[in-house]
């Protein structure tokens, strides 16, 4: 659990893929982003990033699904 003082880690595009977070390329990002089916990213003082915690949800969410249709 989150204590209050605890600041929300922010994570822009490239890092998404440079670092692994998504195991695809910024176009699908992209593509994905416009579909529907990656969530949208915060627009910050003009710079675009997503929270770290919505992308551990989403990470959540797609092995979560991977795992109940091998079931």
């Amino acid at each position: 659990m989150k204590n209050e003082t605890e600041l929300e880690k922010y994570i822009r595009p490239a890092q998404l893929v440079k670092e692994r977070f998504v195991p695809f390329s910024a176009p699908t990002l992209w593509r994905k982003v416009k579909d529907g089916n990656f969530p949208k990213p915060l627009k910050i003082n003009g710079i675009t990033a997503w929270p770290l915690s919505v992308i551990r949800a989403w990470q959540q969410q797609v092995s979560g699904g991977a795992e109940q249709e091998a079931a």
